[in-house]
């Protein structure tokens, strides 16, 4: 399959995609590549310092899927016109986009909604107040997918991903990957062995450390 990207900017927000980008490696060992504007550092809304491991500039065609994390204080990252470039570049490309919480805003603004339903964790005074912004095209509900992008409120963060997986065509998500805690377990269901030939890399790696 093809790759997958992440776009970050100031005060993005892990948390709503950590879900995702860890289950990706996690469950089907499917690395990501982080995009910024710059390789500058980058701090998140709640002051991790993250370096982009590659530039705008950097993306292309290998890439089939483009991951947006919401932002706590969007302004920053809707006023450098490098974010807004970037997304407008990727227009009429066949890409999966898939936005969360604030992030819609910055789609928005690249002109990637027009004519797709979508939902937000916009304020809805602002989500009017902006022209930029579709309003009619905006959906109230937790998770919305239009053509090729994927929208979600942050609180929908496990649907988030489940819907990403499931469109990438990688897992179904039926076996409730992301659902949490839905029943009582009993201990040994919760007893995780390895096996044998697994412990016994992972001794000979231990012992590397301690020699």
């Amino acid at each position: 399959m093809k790759k997958i990207g992440v776009m970050i900017y100031p005060y993005f927000c892990m948390q709503e995609i950590s879900c995702l980008t860890d289950g990706l490696k996690v469950y089907f060992d499917i690395d990501v590549d982080v995009f910024a504007a710059s390789q500058d550092i980058i701090k998140s809304e709640d002051n991790f310092q993250i370096i982009a491991n590659k530039t705008f500039d950097e993306f292309n065609d290998e890439y089939g899927c483009l991951i947006l994390p919401g932002l706590y204080d969007p302004l920053p990252a809707l006023f450098d016109e490098r974010n807004i470039s970037f997304l407008r570049s990727l227009k009429g490309k066949e890409l999966l986009i898939a936005g969360i919480s604030s992030s819609p805003m910055l789609l928005a603004k690249a002109g990637l909604l027009e004519n797709v339903r979508f939902t937000s964790g916009m304020w809805d005074e602002i989500a009017k107040f902006l022209d930029f912004v579709p309003y009619e095209n905006m959906v109230h509900q937790p998770i919305v997918k239009d053509r090729n992008i994927i929208t979600a409120m942050g609180f929908a963060y496990r649907e988030f991903a489940c819907e990403v997986i499931k469109t990438l065509g990688i897992d179904d998500c039926k076996e409730g990957l992301f659902n949490g805690i839905t029943k009582e377990y009993t201990e040994e269901e919760l007893t995780f062995e390895m096996g044998e030939e697994n412990f016994k890399e992972f001794m000979e790696e231990y012992l590397s450390y301690i020699r």
